[in-house]
């Protein structure tokens, strides 16, 4: 499993996207095989950019659990 910090402390991971939920959340399935429940990050939503089922995404998870952020798509 590829993990690097971020400035901000956060691991950012890849990870395979395997469902679209409303309100621009994503079930993302990361490298170790442990299944997240992401959003978008703001900048993605600003530039409308767009993440499908079957899309390879970074995501910056949350060092207290809980949902990640999809910060770039791969």
């Amino acid at each position: 499993m590829m993990s690097a910090m971020n400035s901000k402390g956060m691991n950012a991971v890849t990870g395979l996207v395997t469902e679209a939920l409303p309100d621009t959340l994503f079930k993302v399935r990361l490298e170790g095989g442990n299944e997240i429940l992401s959003f978008l990050a703001g900048k993605m939503r600003m530039h409308r950019i767009r993440v499908l089922i079957g899309d390879k995404v970074t995501v910056e998870i949350d060092p207290y659990g809980g949902k990640g952020r999809i910060t770039k798509r791969l």
